[in-house]
């Protein structure tokens, strides 16, 4: 596999950092160098939450620069626009077509803006739009999203499936573990 820098954002909550380390685990466990930054907002209070994860044969440094990611890997389209600057012209964007009001939004000093999935398309080639949200609610939780995208951004690395199930039964609690490798492996198959 080429090294890959993958730039995870997502709104408090919604399972950002663990996805950075079920990420990390599987890369490691299929034999690979492995860097990850975290970057904390306000996630307590539903602000945005940002990994970075590099993934390679030898990487020095987990940060990633602007137009240098070669995956953002995004679970709500707010977050995309606001982060859309650190894809390179030809990454890939995988966005969960999900609306999620941050505070300046919800008392009113600013609209949230309208056309996001469009405006990033018109951007970058590669935006691929997943109704993860929905997917998460026919596993009966809406709070696997963030696994059924993980599962989706998959198939852009050459770590096979069972490593991913590993890496998630190491890192998540036991009593969810099941639910998230149903989330995984629904997300994989949404993969085209």
């Amino acid at each position: 596999m080429r090294n890959l820098s993958i730039l995870i954002a997502g709104v408090g909550g919604q399972g950002t950092l663990l996805t950075s380390q079920v990420l990390g685990a599987a890369a490691m466990k299929a034999g690979y160098d492995v860097k990850m930054s975290e970057v904390h907002g306000m996630a307590q209070r539903g602000g945005s939450v940002v990994t970075y994860v590099r993934i390679g044969k030898n990487v020095n440094s987990p940060v990633i620069e602007k137009g240098r990611a070669d995956i953002l890997l995004c679970f709500e389209k707010l977050e995309a626009l606001r982060w859309i600057d650190y894809a390179k012209e030809d990454g890939t964007v995988i966005v969960n077509d999900q609306r999620i009001d941050p505070m300046p939004v919800i008392i009113g000093s600013v609209k949230y803006p309208e056309g996001v999935i469009e405006k990033l398309s018109a951007r970058f080639p590669n935006v691929l739009p997943v109704k993860a949200l929905d997917a998460a609610r026919e596993l009966g939780n809406i709070k696997v999203l963030n696994i059924v995208m993980l599962g989706l951004m998959a198939k852009n690395t050459d770590i096979p499936v069972e490593t991913w199930h590993e890496a998630i039964r190491e890192t998540v609690k036991e009593k969810f573990v099941d639910l998230n490798i149903k989330a995984f492996d629904k997300g994989y198959q949404m993969a085209v």
